[in-house]
């Protein structure tokens, strides 16, 4: 069977149920995989479209937490493919087979959907995390799941061994088939030759289908025994039984350094944004081999005021301005603009990422901000240059990042 054929018979489930304790106040009214990243996207969108571009075309969004907004998302803007000829993105919300709990576990998510796997009789299941930002063809990594005959395939990231207690870690022989595997360790196994570097585990599973069911059943059957979890019982009790393989991750077509992030805190989400804003960032969102597609939103282009007259000016330097964004006579350096954002006159943002409609009045300054949709900042107000100050109105992390939610004051 060809690799386009295999690609036909596998079932693309993507875990979007994600809580993100970390990233509150930005997911108090939206699940994770919802936030908005880059100021045109959300953070799913980075995962579908490496599912699209791979030839994947049966792909099911498992939803739980605050799903609402994320639903709303899947449906307007990724309902292009043709459900006549078996292609879809269909969301799912929680499905319980038995009983009315919430999904324990990521392994429990995937068994009270089980009866999805047993109707669309997949020869292969691809288990994803919709909360991470990359590039990977998921092809090349099935491809080397099946010439290997492997019963499951690990995606596998290098990572610095001081990461290990924030990833599931693995051992890997000489042939990268997983020989250990530990769930957020003090310190990992390092990669032989590469010192300080160990393997940390994407969130990213190919299996077998029926090697699938018939782990999940006896993970089922643990009860209160088992976590539900693929890192913490899964994974560790099939390593040593069958063939799990660690494939190590690329971006498509081998070209430049691997990018992934998990952008599951605050300052981790304020950084991987912040270098888009770069000449050269790390993260290339202009790759027209590999765009990231989304909700498309109707809206005029951007436009920046320049009236001597009136003395308005505007400044944009080094910064990402969405359709529909105003700077009238106001200055923007290093910063994020989303959809349909309003900067008046003689108003400051630096260092910042403003979502879709926020405004910016007349005269205030914003520096090493996230403000929320919809927000309007009253004119004259200062954020970000007395961090005492800002504690009393708003969350604002350790590094000092202002995060002005939807319950904010003025």
């Amino acid at each position: 069977m060809s690799l386009t054929e295999e690609l036909k018979e596998t079932l693309t489930l993507i875990l979007a149920g994600g809580h993100g304790k970390r990233l509150q106040p930005l997911t108090s009214r939206r699940a994770k995989p919802a936030v908005p990243f880059g100021g045109s996207y959300r953070i799913i969108d980075f995962t579908l479209s490496n599912c699209i571009h791979s030839g994947l075309r049966r792909i099911y969004v498992l939803t739980q937490y605050q799903a609402r907004s994320l639903e709303e998302h899947i449906r307007f803007g990724w309902n292009f493919l043709p459900r006549r000829l078996e292609q879809f993105i269909s969301v799912r919300p929680p499905h319980h087979l038995g009983d009315e709990k919430w999904y324990l576990g990521t392994a429990d998510a995937i068994w009270h959907n089980r009866d999805t796997l047993e109707e669309e009789r997949p020869n292969h299941v691809l288990i994803l995390s919709g909360d991470h930002i990359y590039k990977m063809d998921y092809g090349q990594m099935l491809q080397e799941h099946i010439e290997l005959g492997s019963a499951l395939t690990i995606g596998a990231v290098k990572i610095p061994v001081e990461e290990s207690p924030r990833f599931g870690v693995f051992e890997v022989d000489e042939s990268h088939d997983v020989v250990s595997f530990q769930e957020k360790p003090e310190r990992g196994p390092e990669i032989p030759g590469q010192p300080g570097m160990c393997y940390g585990s994407m969130g990213i599973y190919i299996f077998e289908t029926q090697e699938l069911l018939r782990r999940l059943k006896e993970d089922a059957d643990q009860g209160a025994e088992s976590h539900h979890d693929f890192g913490k019982d899964i994974i560790p009790r099939m390593v040593g039984e069958v063939k799990v393989h660690a494939h190590e991750f690329k971006n498509p077509k081998g070209r430049g350094v691997p990018y992934w992030r998990d952008v599951g805190t605050l300052d981790a989400y304020y950084d991987a944004n912040l270098d888009l804003c770069n000449v050269e960032p790390q993260f290339n969102l202009y790759d027209m081999d590999w765009p990231t597609y989304t909700l498309w939103h109707n809206d005029p282009p951007a436009k920046t005021v320049f009236d001597e007259a009136g003395g308005r000016k505007s400044e944009a330097v080094d910064s990402l301005l969405c359709p529909g964004v105003v700077v009238s006579g106001a200055k923007v350096r290093r910063s994020i603009l989303s959809n349909r954002v309003l900067l008046e006159e003689n108003a400051t943002l630096e260092d910042s990422i403003l979502f879709s409609g926020a405004v910016v009045g007349r005269g205030a300054r914003v520096k090493k901000a996230i403000v929320e949709k919809w927000i309007e900042i009253p004119p004259g107000t200062e954020i970000g240059y007395d961090l005492a100050a800002d504690q009393k109105r708003f969350q604002v992390t350790e590094s000092g990042i202002v995060v002005v939610s939807h319950d904010a004051t003025f």
